[in-house]
Formats: structure tokens, C-alpha cells, sequence
């Protein structure tokens, strides 16, 4: 998926000890849905630039196994709540252009369009727009 798909903008395979790594790094950012032991999903968020002024805005990632399940969506709550608990007023998603499905899965989850900044990624072979997403972690 990673090398052969816009789903994101990157190509490199993440190997276990890279996920290892991630995993140590932000433990108290890093939650996994798993299913009769077998990984179905995880989420992570951190920094969303650099700067002071932005100390509770994170960028979040997602991805699960399967989609229509509901992985994502707990994923996705569980994340809102304990980003809100750390300090995190707004979380922020980066999504490929053509990744309708991340798209319309954000939107179902309250994020709303942020922008969308025209051919700033580039994979196979051509360019790529990037839709940015945001909402508060908290509904109040």
C-alpha cells in the first residue's frame, strides 16, 4: 500500500524496529486496536510545526486494516480524548488529494476542511494535492 498507492506521500517501508521506535518515542501519543490478538489499527499525533504558538495543535495519523468496522472511528475517539487530556486543543489531518475515503471517514468525524494546497506532494511519477483537515479535540 505504502509504495504502490497515494493513500500517503511517502514510499518508504517502515520496518518493525522503525515502529518500535515510533511506538517508544510517543508512547503517550500511540494507540493500536487490535483484533483476537492481530493488529487491525493505530493512531498517532504529534507536533504540527515547530514554534511555541503551536504547542496544542497536533497532526495525527491513522490507519487501519479494514474500513467499515468501526476501528477507525474508536481509534479516532480514544485519540480526541487523551490528545484533549495532554493539552491539545486542535488536531490536524494532512490527506492525499485523491484519498476520498480519508476525506469523507474525517468529515463523518467532525473535521472540516482547512485548505488545500495544490501539488506539493509528488508520487509516481506526477504531483499531488494535499487536503489539510482540522477540529478540536474537544466538542464543547
Amino acid at each position: 500500500m505504502i509504495r504502490d498507492t497515494t493513500a500517503t506521500f511517502t514510499s518508504v517501508l517502515k520496518t518493525e524496529d522503525d515502529l518500535l521506535e515510533l511506538l517508544e518515542v510517543r508512547s503517550d501519543a500511540f494507540l493500536v486496536a487490535q483484533i483476537e490478538g492481530t493488529v487491525a489499527g493505530f493512531i498517532t499525533w504529534g507536533p504540527f510545526r515547530n514554534g511555541d504558538g503551536y504547542i496544542h495543535t497536533a497532526e495525527h495519523s491513522i490507519i487501519t486494516a479494514r474500513s467499515g468496522q468501526g476501528i477507525g472511528k474508536a481509534l479516532m475517539q480514544d485519540a480526541l480524548a487523551k490528545a484533549h487530556a495532554q493539552g491539545v486543543h486542535t488536531l490536524v489531518a494532512c490527506i492525499g488529494g485523491e484519498n476520498h475515503a480519508a476525506t469523507a471517514f474525517h468529515r463523518r468525524l467532525g473535521f472540516a476542511m482547512a485548505g488545500q494546497l495544490p501539488q506539493v506532494g509528488r508520487k509516481l511519477d506526477r504531483w499531488h494535492d494535499l487536503i489539510l483537515m482540522s477540529r478540536p479535540t474537544s466538542s464543547s
